[in-house]
């Protein structure tokens, strides 16, 4: 049977990729850029302690509650409309959080930032993975992808460092706007989506419903686990109540004709793999990027742009390991092993940190603490992103696009929620059996606090380590020995492309 030609490559997708990454970045380091501007936002603002956690959470909470939602809806009214309206939109939320008189717009605007991401970001990555056919240019596009994924909670930190320090709060927010202007009228201009890359179905409206609730519960769940206790009746009950929600979709799922999540996206055990790494791997991330913050502004007293500084050996590690090595390395070696000893490195990197204390030395144990994680992730994302929409169906580009990002928001959503409750909970029960007193009391905080971080990157780790466990056990894919990986339909290429 003949074989046609592959397709003609879009002379414009390097230019285009640009402009998607930018939008992509602008999203990304939205997740921390607050961090480090907390204090300063809490205090103009005069909201609680209790909100202050909010401020990051209402953030990712809604990206990662919607973001199949996001996905279908660009897999239904086009990849490049829904791309440009999100970054758009995104920046309108931006300007409204910038513009905050209280608590209740603050966190609303930070809400509204996370429902347009989500349409945004599955819809970037599933424009990547119809643009970029050929197998080695496809590995250097995610490559690139996978490092801002990465890097940009801690290119976050830095800008919001800066910009807290010099301006204000406000334009941690404010900055987005210049991203979306260049973003979005980039995008209008160069990016190219191919023919039949559209799929007309119906909304699934409950699978929405019963997707974004479930997630929402068990993050609810376990925020109150940390003030509440583990075993009192609110955490318990809200984490049950996500359980059964999220069970009930996968039985609506399986019986509705449009379903927002076809199960077979996730059936794919090198998809399911790769969507399971990268959701642990960015637990101990997201985790780490919040104590670490603490750690430097709190117990070591850094000013917000030295702590943003401070993060610059992870970014430079999560460069290396992503453009410098996983470009070179995934279109040769299977992606388990790249995945495997990534994420074990970015293990042994947080069993490093975990050795934390008050006077511990930046150059002798966070930096290169740092470092390692951050090459060890940059080698686990470039070829788990790929892998995410590998041998996806055309009409199903955009969900699966979108399980990617809400893989890494709830990892990073659940990291947050779960390891600040084993940092809270160890460091209350060092501080009851040390009896501080007198003029040693607020060392005994101090170190009580430290003891709980390191107990918490310790659970990380582990982790971490089990990321690497399911990423050998389930990830089979070896990269394709023809040049075309997929056309730009998403159909497997005619020379063995799996």
């Amino acid at each position: 049977m003949p074989v046609s030609a592959p397709p003609v490559a879009d002379p414009r997708r390097w230019k285009a990729l640009v402009f998607i990454c930018l939008a992509q970045l602008m999203v990304v380091l939205d997740g921390t850029i607050m961090n480090i501007a907390l204090p300063s936002a809490q205090k103009a603002l005069g909201f609680s302690d209790g909100s202050r956690q909010w401020v990051v959470t209402a953030y990712a909470l809604a990206f990662g509650g919607l973001l199949l939602f996001g996905g279908r809806i660009a897999d239904l009214w086009g990849r490049k409309q829904a791309f440009v309206t999100g970054v758009l939109g995104f920046a309108a939320a931006s300007a409204l959080g910038g513009a905050a008189v209280n608590t209740t717009m603050l966190l609303g605007a930070r809400a509204l930032q996370g429902a347009f991401a989500a349409l945004l970001a599955p819809a970037a990555l599933s424009l990547i993975s119809v643009m970029f056919t050929e197998t080695k240019e496809r590995a250097k596009a995610f490559g690139i992808y996978g490092a801002l994924a990465g890097g940009g909670a801690a290119i976050g930190l830095l800008l919001g460092g800066a910009l807290t320090e010099y301006l204000n709060w406000r334009w941690t927010l404010y900055v987005n706007l210049v991203f979306a202007v260049i973003a979005a009228l980039g995008a209008l201009k160069v990016v190219h989506v191919p023919e039949g890359a559209r799929h007309r179905a119906r909304l699934d409206v409950p699978g929405v419903l019963l997707a974004t609730s479930g997630l929402a519960s068990i993050v609810f769940g376990l925020s109150k686990a940390e003030t509440d206790g583990w075993s009192a009746l609110t955490p318990l009950a809200l984490l049950g109540a996500g359980v059964v929600l999220l069970a009930a979709f996968v039985l609506v799922e399986n019986r509705v004709k449009a379903p927002l999540l076809p199960l077979r996206v996730l059936l794919n055990r090198n998809r399911g793999g790769a969507y399971l790494a990268l959701g642990l791997a960015v637990v101990g991330m997201f985790g780490l990027l919040l104590f670490l913050t603490f750690y430097l502004q709190v117990v070591r007293g850094y000013r917000p742009l030295i702590a943003g500084l401070a993060f610059l050996p992870m970014t430079f590690g999560m460069m290396i390991g992503s453009v410098g090595l996983g470009t070179r390395l995934a279109p040769r070696v299977p992606a388990r092993l790249l995945m495997v000893p990534g994420l074990l490195l970015a293990a042994a990197g947080l069993a490093l940190l975990a050795q934390i204390t008050p006077t511990s030395s930046y150059a002798a144990i966070v930096a290169p603490g740092m470092f390692v994680m951050g090459l060890g992730l940059g080698l686990t994302f470039m070829p788990a992103i790929s892998l995410a929409t590998v041998d996806v169906r055309p009409q199903d580009a955009g969900v699966a696009s979108a399980m990617v990002s809400t893989s890494q928001q709830i990892g990073g959503a659940i990291g947050t929620a779960l390891l600040n409750t084993i940092a809270t909970s160890s460091t209350n029960d060092y501080f009851r059996t040390h009896h501080p007193a007198g003029p040693t009391a607020r060392q005994t905080a101090m170190d009580a606090l430290v003891h709980g971080f390191s107990t918490a990157i310790w659970w990380a780790a582990g982790t971490l380590t089990l990321a690497a466990a399911i990423a050998a056990v389930l990830i089979t894919h070896r990269p394709t020995s023809s040049k075309t990986a997929t056309t730009p339909q998403g159909e497997k290429a005619p020379a063995g492309a799996r």
